[in-house]
This record gives structure tokens, sequence and C-alpha cells, in this order.
């Protein structure tokens, strides 16, 4: 007379642990995919640019006696080369730890939105520190869906507290309705919850809460 209930909870609980090692592995492959796009854009951007430094050096070492105006030149393209290497190497830095988080989550937002070509609006609700871990699961909710939204449409990010939680709303037009990379396995493995709705108009709105306390 129990068995059927007892039976059903524990295909639910078998259910829930395939779910979690599901999404656990999906987090390992996400971390991997993004070592590796890591990995690619050092070896294609900054390596060339060191590679190409290195040649520029050699040629200005030949002609700094012979032609000056060479040297002058070479010497030239050494700076456009440090300076697009600077900039790439800043650009990694800011994917692995965004240092914009160390002046608080409110400056964090309003400078990764200021980043993209059309109107943004902010309202950030909160100034308290929060978890490094949930302070850049938040800038990634931001900045994850803004990425997908459609070329010149108005978008809204809001991050406010609620009970226990730090909560993020964005929303952005002509976007897809779906995780946008990965976000939910992040959200989840840090007790939080994330919700995607289509709205009216072919608006899409990213719902994300993270307890501030576990």
């Amino acid at each position: 007379m129990h068995a059927d209930p007892l039976r059903a909870s524990l295909d639910q609980l078998r259910s829930e642990i395939d779910e979690l090692r599901a999404s656990r592995e999906r987090i390992v492959l996400a971390a991997d995919a993004d070592r590796r796009a890591i990995e690619r854009e050092l070896h294609r951007g900054v390596q060339q640019h060191l590679v190409a430094l290195a040649v520029s050096l050699q040629l200005a070492g030949m002609q700094v006696d012979a032609d000056p105006e060479g040297a002058k030149a070479a010497i030239e393209d050494m700076r456009r080369d440090v300076e697009q290497a600077a900039g790439e190497v800043a650009a990694l830095a800011q994917r692995i730890h965004p240092p914009l988080l160390l002046a608080g989550l409110r400056v964090a937002v309003r400078e990764a939105v200021a980043s993209f070509s059309f109107p943004v609006s902010v309202d950030v609700e909160t100034t308290a520190a929060y978890p490094p871990e949930v302070a850049r699961t938040v800038l990634l909710c931001c900045s994850q869906l803004l990425e997908r939204s459609g070329a010149g449409a108005p978008a809204s990010v809001t991050v406010r507290e609620a009970d226990k939680d730090v909560v993020v709303e964005v929303v952005v037009n002509d976007a897809a309705p779906d995780d946008p990379g990965g976000l939910r396995d992040r959200i989840e493995a840090l007790g939080g919850r994330l919700a995607l709705e289509t709205e009216p108009g072919g608006r899409t709105r990213l719902t994300a809460s993270l307890p501030l306390s576990r």
C-alpha cells in the first residue's frame, strides 16, 4: 500500500541526483571551454603581437644607422603592437576577474553597460559588498543578456535586495529566451534561481536571485 509513494519518492530523488550530476558536468565543461577560448585568444592575439614586436625590434636594430627613418617607422609599428597587446591582455584579465568589482557592484555594472552601443538604464539600489562569486554572477547576468540584445534597442538593468537575496533583472529586446552562457547552472550552484520570460513586444526578461548567505 505504501510502495507506490515510496517508489515515486525514490524515482524523484534519482532524477534530482541525475540532474545535479548533469549540472555539475555542464559547469565543468563550460569552465573548460572558457579556458580554451582564453588560450586561443592569447595565442592568436597577444602572442602574435609579441612575435611582430620581436621582428620590428630586429628590423629597427638593423636600420638604426643606415636608415634612421625606417627605424622610426619600425618603432612606431612596435608602439602600436604594444598598445594592442596591452589592450587584449586587459580584456582577458577582465574576463577572468573583473577589477571593477573592487570598486563595488554599482560602479562595475555601470561601467559594464557603458560599453554597449544602445541605451541601457541602470538602477542599482544597493551599495552593499557582496561575496566575489555573487557579485561576478550579477555582472555576468547583465553582460551575457545585453550582448544578445537587438542592435539599437533600449534595455534596462535593476539590482536590488529582497529578503536575504540579491535580485538582478535585465530586460532587453529581440534576445532569444534561453539560458545565456550557462548562467542557470552557475546560479543554481550558488543556491539561486533563474527565470527567463518572453514579454509582449518581443522583450526578454531575465530575473535571477542569489542568496547572500548559505
